[in-house]
Order: structure tokens, then sequence, then C-alpha cells
């Protein structure tokens, strides 16, 4: 029986019409991908929902999307929810399922630890942004260039389309998606995928589709951590309604938010955990080691032409973007750390926004926890569901997110070969059980305050930082052995991805630094040269 589905068939554990399989929607999958992979049912739940239309079934425990598995899902108010196999509305998961009741810490606690898989079933899934921009001119891509060129991959390579309103937001294709970031930076989110050799093949498969068509429109894309050349009035501002909340609040809580949101690019690394303990490893690690991937990855040392007197502006703007959502978290590292004390950080950090009847509700600098209980002002009495809870877990920005999965998130943007080598550091030290003991052991004795030396002095200093009598260099080549050690163990000969940041561990010189000697000499006090250095 075939039954709704962007890309997959609807599987379900028991027989549904099409109509009834079509009201469970599309669930988030676990990179922001949204497909629904499979529903499941609680025999023994005993309480019955109606579907609508008379149909009554019991109450839905969880639903599966792409292996990750979403726990008190129900359908959406009987709504029928059918998707185009070409075009998909982009609306955050609230519209898609509803809590059956309301929600308690639990339920919170549960939505995390939900993502514990075993070690087989661990996936890699990587994230960049890059910068758009016209080849004759330099200038940052309009977003109506951005329109055609997201017409042009979707017509050349069979994407599907997402729509917010009448505007062309991104594209979705076999768990892989395109997205724009708010001052249209362009975003791949990878598919979950199994080895580095598939992650570095999907890379370089969406930059040639993505190439393919810019070049004929007289558009190339620049990796790089911070937009070198163009001041923030110059950025074309993205029509999607969660970035216009952001944009009117970020001024509020720090001096650079707005820098975040339309002049930096990233890439992040999105790995799995196997419970709470491996979790609790994994996090502490990312925390201690960041500053490291930061340092190494260093490639935003420019601003409107000039330099800006850092490696990593990047990093460096994001210490003043929103206390409340941002920086290393150092409760990670106390005894009791778990789900749920990451679960009472997160219920502490003001909202952005609820989504309701397609439109974002500008709930910023309200309370979760008043949420739980009914009391938003603007949303008197209503109660969330665990998808605004998901999306309340996207509004975090520290060192390392936890959602269903841990996400790495200190290095600046770079060219291809970089993108690849990211991957390769994480899965090196975290998916091998003797390489994360030996990291965790060799930062067991850090304090806070060197953390957060480590923090403040790397997206000035990089490499060269000092730490514990000599410099991090040294750190970072205990650690970089380490990881491909790690890689050898998995025995998939990925360690050569490492290759591209070797040399830079080795000198101490990180990629910045050669930009900027660049800058002083054979570029004769010019950034444009770096559109061409730099694109992909």
């Amino acid at each position: 029986m075939e039954a709704i589905a962007v890309r997959n068939m609807a599987t379900v554990d028991r027989t549904l019409s099409s109509k009834d399989a079509a009201a469970f929607g599309v669930g988030r999958g676990p990179f922001g991908v949204s497909y629904l992979h499979s529903i499941s049912f609680w025999p023994g739940d005993k309480r019955k929902r109606s579907l609508g239309g008379g149909t009554s079934l019991p109450t839905i425990s969880s639903v599966s999307a792409s292996g990750r598995t979403f726990p008190n899902l129900l359908t959406p108010r009987g709504r029928w929810i059918r998707k185009s196999s070409t075009t998909i509305a982009s609306a955050p998961a609230e519209e898609v399922a509803v809590a059956a009741e309301p929600l308690t810490k639990q339920d919170l606690v549960n939505f995390l630890s939900s993502g514990c898989k075993p070690k087989q079933k661990w996936r890699i899934g990587t994230e960049h942004e890059k910068f758009g921009f016209e080849l004759n001119s330099l200038k940052p891509m309009k977003y109506e260039q951005i329109a055609q060129l997201l017409e042009g991959i979707a017509e050349r390579f069979n994407w599907t389309r997402v729509m917010e309103g009448d505007y062309i937001i991104g594209l979705q294709q076999n768990g892989q998606s395109i997205s724009l970031e708010p001052g249209g930076q362009f975003e791949l989110s990878g598919a979950p995928l199994e080895t580095l050799h598939q992650t570095c093949a999907e890379v370089n498969s969406h930059l040639y589709q993505v190439k393919a068509v810019a070049e004929e429109m007289g558009l190339g894309f620049l990796g790089i951590g911070f937009q070198p050349k163009w001041p923030i009035n110059a950025i074309p501002i993205m029509p999607k309604g969660r970035y216009k909340i952001m944009r009117k609040y970020m001024p509020k809580v720090g001096s650079l938010g707005l820098d975040m949101m339309f002049r930096t690019c990233t890439v992040q690394v999105n790995l799995d955990f196997s419970s709470e303990e491996d979790m609790v490893k994994k996090f502490r690690v990312g925390l201690a080691l960041q500053p490291i991937a930061t340092a190494v990855f260093a490639n935003s040392p420019f601003i409107e032409g000039k330099p800006n007197g850092y490696l990593s502006y990047r990093s460096q703007i994001w210490i003043d973007v929103d206390k409340d959502r941002t920086g290393i978290l150092p409760f990670v590292f106390d005894d009791n750390f778990g789900f749920e004390r990451y679960v009472e950080y997160a219920l502490d950090v003001p909202m952005y926004f609820v989504y309701r009847n397609k439109r974002y509700v500008d709930c910023t600098g309200m309370s979760f926890r008043d949420f739980m209980v009914g009391k938003l002002p603007m949303l008197p009495g209503d109660l969330p569901t665990i998808n605004d809870w998901e999306n309340h877990l996207t509004t975090l920005f520290p060192e390392v997110r936890l959602k269903r999965f841990l996400e790495m998130r200190g290095a600046d943007g770079g060219p291809w070969r970089r993108l690849c080598a990211l991957p390769a550091f994480w899965v090196g030290l975290l998916y091998d059980e003797e390489s994360l003991e030996a990291v965790l052991k060799m930062t067991s004795d850090w304090t806070p305050a060197e953390h957060a030396d480590l923090r403040n002095n790397v997206p000035k200093m990089g490499l060269k930082a000092p730490f514990q009598g000599g410099l991090l260099k040294h750190v970072a080549e205990d650690v970089l052995k380490l990881a491909k050690e790690g890689l050898q163990r998995r025995g998939y000969k990925e360690a050569g991805f490492l290759n591209e940041i070797a040399s830079v561990v080795e000198t101490g010189v990180t990629p910045a630094e050669i930009l900027l000697d660049l800058y002083r000499g054979s570029w004769e006090g010019s950034v444009d040269p770096v559109f061409e250095g730099l694109l992909y």
C-alpha cells in the first residue's frame, strides 16, 4: 500500500489507509532533513485518539525517521498532510505532530535519550556553509539569484523544492538538504553516512552540482569563515520567518549577533552516541578539544577588505552574540551531567519563536518552562509539542550542541579538502574507544579556567595560544596522532583525510595566517584574490 512521503514509502507497523498514513506527515530526520521512514504503535497503550473520519487508533509511542525515534508523537489534530514529490512546504515539525498530553520534563529527557543507538548504527553527518557571490563584481548573491540557482539544481538534478510561502528556500534529496542561512549562505546538510569516503563523495557531488548551475549564471562560492569584503548592509536578507525574529532580537542581547547571522560560515560534524555515559564522554571531549579544531581550521582573518586582528573572527564573534545560549557549558564537566542536566539548561535558555498556523510567533525572551504550563503571553493556554522542544534545541548555540546526536560546532568554513578533514578529525577521536579514552585521560585535569582561556585566546592566537607551560600546538600534535590511530582502527582506510590538516599541526601555521601572508605579500593589500584562491 502506498502512503504519502516526500521521497520514501511510508511504512507502518499495522495496516493504515493512505489517508490515515498521510495524517502523520513528515518527521524531522537526524540532521534537519524532513521525511517519514516508519510509524510504530505501542501495542500496550489503551488510550485512543481520533484520527478524523471516525477512525480511532492507539496513541503513537514513537515515530522513526531515518533510524531516529521520536517519542510521544501524535497526529496533527486530525488534519491530513500531503506532500508532492517535487515541492514541499517548509514548516517546523510542530505542524506535523502534536503531544498527546502536556509534556513533562521526562518527555524532554526521553527525546534526547532516544538518540542512543548501538555502535554499528553510528553515522557521520557533515554540514557546511559557503558564501555565494557574483564572479564579475564579487558582490554577494541576491535572493533572486539564489532562487534561480535552487530552481536550476532542482530541475537538473531532481531535488525536491522546499518552500516558505511563495519563496523557494531550500532543496531536499535522499537524506540531504540544501538550506539558506540568514544572509544567503548556502548550506548542505549531509545525509547520515557510514564512512568518511561516503561523506567526502557526498560533498564532492554537491559541489559539482552547485558549480554546474552557478557557473552558467556567473556565480561562484567562497570557502571561508567570515565575509572578507562586504559590510553587513550589503548582505541580502533571506525571506524566512524565523530569521526575521532573530534579526530583531539579536541586537538586544549582544553586539555581534547580526554579524554571526549574515557574515559567517561554518562546517560542522554530527555524531552519534550509544548511551548516556557515551554521550557524556563525547560531549566532554568535544568541548575540551573544540579550541584545537577552531585553531586548526581557522580561516576568517578579514573584514571589509582588511585584517580583523583575528585568525578565526567567526569564533570570536560567538563570544558576543548571546551569552544565554553560547559558550563552553562548564556544567558538562560536573559529575552529575547527563541528559536531564542538559534539559535543565535548555529550559532556561530564552525562546525565539513558536510555529503555529503557518506562521512564526515571536516568543523572544520567553521561558520554555512557562510554555510547558501554558503561560506564554502571546499564546495563552497553548502547550508545547515535542517538536516545539526540538525546534527550541536548534536555537541553542554552544560550542558542542546536544540533540539526539552531538554537533561539533567550532570550525570555520573552508575549501573542499578541509570539508573532508573535519569529520575525519572528530570521527577518529570519538568513534574509536581507545582514542576516546586516551583523550579523556589527557584532558581530565584541565581546569575551568584553562578551558575558558583556550576559548578566549584561540580566535586570535590559533595554535600559538599558551597552554600549561607550552603551546596549544603541542597538544594538537598528540590529539592528531590519536585521531589518526582511531581512524586506522576503524578499518575503512580513512586516515588519509587528515593529510589536509597534518601540515597545519606540524608547523603551527593556520590557514588564516597563510591568507594574511598572501595579503601582505603578493596580494598587495587586497582581499579580492581570496575569492579566486578559495573558490570552490
